[in-house]
């Protein structure tokens, strides 16, 4: 499991290649030290599953195959339809961003959190306005709340790549058209086993921007939908028997999300029972687990979480 680092000063002019290079493609390669595997699999959340395809598609154009199967969780590849975040995101914003990032600096975690609230106003703003505000009403304790609140800096620099290259011009499903890390960018080169999961109440990967990448990516797949929103309907495990999840016999996806519902089935719980059963055959076979952390010169650093997870933007 790979941490996201909290980027401080000294991150100013990491780019996006430095996340693709030194993040995903170097998580990797270590996990496969480690592990003694030619091949693994690999699992990628949001932002993370976009980057990890980013890096899966560099890594097919220099003719390496180090992943086995890859489960992208409300993910966005295809950017064509990515919701209300669209209201935001226009060249001029774009342009400012660039200009306000050409010589470094950090995108605030702060204002990231702001936009995404304001994506479910009445559930994320309006709500404690009135019970705090002006009811004088101390909002109660909300495990999820507190996580989504833990904001993170972006590195200013590779901010404003990701949103010229995919939420302005969409440019990952467009073979060549992205440069990264000296690789053009061919998705119809990640053909691999692949498991896409999308929530029906996402505010931040809506649930037919999850579907689309079905279309794009050449490999066998399986979607799955599951109930509530971006982070509620992931982090769902099975003894907690809430919500519910979508699924369909039919191995053939169809081109549309309401193609794909018309057939889907309702199934009461957690998704990852149905994701376990998938993994399973991409698996390999059953070793002892390590008693230490860590091997070779892999040591561990210290005590989880670790550091970057205390971190505060």
């Amino acid at each position: 499991m790979v941490s996201w680092r909290n980027p401080d000063s000294s991150h100013a002019h990491v780019s996006w290649d430095d996340y693709i290079a030194t993040g995903a493609i170097e998580a990797i390669r270590v996990v496969q030290d480690i592990a003694k595997v030619a091949q693994i699999n690999a699992l990628g959340f949001c932002v993370g599953g976009t980057i990890l395809t980013t890096a899966l598609a560099v890594l097919a154009a220099r003719g390496e195959k180090p992943v086995a199967s890859v489960t992208l969780l409300t993910t966005l590849i295809d950017f064509k339809d990515s919701g209300v975040l669209d209201v935001f995101i226009d060249e001029n914003f774009v342009k400012f961003r660039e200009m306000q990032f050409a010589n470094g600096g950090l995108m605030p975690g702060r204002d990231m959190a702001t936009t995404f609230s304001f994506l479910r106003p009445n559930d994320l703003v309006w709500n404690y306005v009135v019970k705090n505000y002006l009811k004088g009403e101390t909002p109660p304790p909300f495990d999820l709340l507190y996580w989504n609140s833990d904001a993170t800096n972006l590195p200013g620099p590779m901010f404003a790549w990701y949103l010229r290259n995919t939420y302005l011009e969409n440019r990952l499903i467009q073979p060549g058209k992205a440069l990264v890390c000296g690789e053009p960018i061919d998705l119809r080169l990640v053909d691999l086993p692949i498991y896409i999961y999308g929530s029906k109440e996402d505010h931040i990967v809506p649930i037919q921007a999850a579907y689309a990448s079905t279309r794009v990516l050449p490999g066998k797949k399986r979607f799955v939908m599951g109930a509530s929103g971006h982070i509620a309907g992931v982090i769902n495990p099975p003894q907690a028997r809430k919500r519910c999840h979508w699924v369909t016999a039919d191995a053939q996806l169809p081109d549309q999300l309401e193609q794909w519902s018309a057939k889907a089935k309702e199934v009461a719980g957690s998704w990852w029972d149905d994701w376990s059963n998938w993994l399973q055959p991409h698996a390999g076979p059953m070793v002892a687990a390590p008693k230490t952390s860590g091997r070779g010169i892999y040591k561990a650093i210290e005590p989880a979480p670790g550091r970057y997870v205390k971190a505060k933007a």
